[in-house]
């Protein structure tokens, strides 16, 4: 596969600027805290709902693990 000068070039700018995404994702500099992007996305869902009650009974000690 025969590649141009150009091709190479964007080819590589495209390679730098995901590899610099993923060092601002690595090091904290991608946004949001990643348990801030999660916020409600188990909203309404009876499975959790049951998991956090059970929760809180064996906290409680109502019940045993």
């Amino acid at each position: 596969m025969k590649h141009t000068t150009k091709q190479l070039e964007d080819r590589l700018a495209r390679v730098e600027k995901e590899l610099a995404e993923l060092r601002a994702v690595v090091t904290g500099r991608g946004g949001a805290p990643w348990y801030r992007q999660i916020v409600g996305d188990f909203a309404g869902d009876p499975d959790f709902a049951e998991i956090l009650r059970l929760g809180q009974l064996v906290r409680r000690g109502k019940r045993k693990v």
